[in-house]
């Protein structure tokens, strides 16, 4: 590295965010005061001595060292600790959940489609945006049924290889276990699975491609379509959103993450109505965990969208899992 700017202690510092995979600034301070000191320990850091500024430098020489390999540190707020800047190294050429499942075997790596298809298709409706699964919800997804994921983009042989493919429970709880350690996954106090904020940077362009009906050939969406998406975007960040709040207008598809809520009043001048379509944002409904408490929905309601043969393939080949009726917690 021929930056004069670039040392040992951003190596280090990026062999740690590696073994980490996410960081906070206290985080950061703490582990760029050890990585200094142990440079030179005649003259020791303290945490608090490490100011943003200087962070945001080693954070801009790391980037800089890393583009050229295809990664970047980006950041992001966390959605369910409100206000907590979480920063991640990410594979911004990543090939999808591939990126995920390095080391899950092909039985493995269908599961892990089938809990997914989970979060984003079968609880994630008009009528409940939650948008994460509970235990049991995800060991269901160990067995292959016959949904109507069954061999999107396989050849015939393999969507009948995908039909008979599935793993034990013990084994559908390691990868579960596997995936929270490694950052892939959280797994909140009431026992529901959804993606961290290191998974929805990394997989972005995976989920909208792989969740999200393209447009029509001439350009033009189907106005229905357009209104369920099951991947949204914050009004205010535009960072995806699984944890907030929705429009009350039920088919409006304006979302605002919890601590994006008071910037978009302030940017609208104090009003607080729908960003979109205007209608007062009172009594808004939930995205995320909360959401599955309202109530189960309608007869129907809980089944995935129809994706009218426009759905694009994800190139896991897998099947995917029985729509089956969620549970609360």
């Amino acid at each position: 590295m021929d930056n004069p700017l670039y040392d040992n202690t951003h190596r280090a510092f990026l062999q740690a965010l590696l073994a980490s995979q996410t960081l906070t600034f206290p985080q950061a301070q703490t582990l760029l005061a050890k990585v200094q000191t142990a440079a030179d320990p005649s003259r020791p850091v303290p945490p608090n001595d490490i100011l943003r500024e200087e962070f945001t430098s080693y954070i801009t020489a790391l980037n800089e060292a890393i583009s050229p390999f295809d990664f970047e540190i980006r950041s992001t707020i966390h959605q369910i600790r409100t206000g907590e800047e979480v920063w991640a190294l990410v594979n911004v050429q990543s090939d999808g959940v591939t990126q995920m499942a390095t080391h899950l075997g092909v039985e493995e790596l269908g599961f892990l489609r089938r809990v997914l298809d989970r979060m984003f298709e079968t609880n994630n409706t008009q009528a409940r945006e939650v948008m994460a699964v509970t235990g049991q919800e995800a060991l269901q997804c160990a067995r292959v049924g016959s949904g109507r994921e069954s061999g999107v983009g396989a050849t015939q042989g393999e969507e009948s290889q995908a039909r008979v493919v599935c793993i034990t429970q013990v084994q559908a709880e390691k990868v579960l276990a596997g995936l929270v350690k490694e950052g892939w996954f959280e797994e909140s106090r009431k026992g529901w699975y959804s993606l961290s904020p290191r998974a929805l940077m990394e997989l972005r362009g995976w989920l909208v491609d792989t969740y999200n009906d393209p447009p029509d050939e001439d350009g033009e969406e189907d106005e229905e379509e357009a209104r369920h998406q099951n991947i949204k975007f914050c009004a205010a960040c535009k960072g995806i959103v699984t944890v907030g709040q929705r429009c009350p207008q039920l088919a409006c598809a304006a979302r605002l993450h919890d601590h994006c809520v008071g910037k978009m009043w302030a940017a609208q001048g104090r009003r607080e109505e729908c960003p979109s379509c205007k209608k007062e944002w009172k009594e808004p409904g939930m995205v995320g965990e909360k959401a599955a408490r309202r109530g189960r929905p309608s007869a129907g309601a809980g089944a995935a969208r129809p994706s009218n043969g426009r759905r694009r393939t994800s190139g896991m080949n897998t099947d995917g899992a029985a729509d089956e009726e969620s549970s609360d917690d």
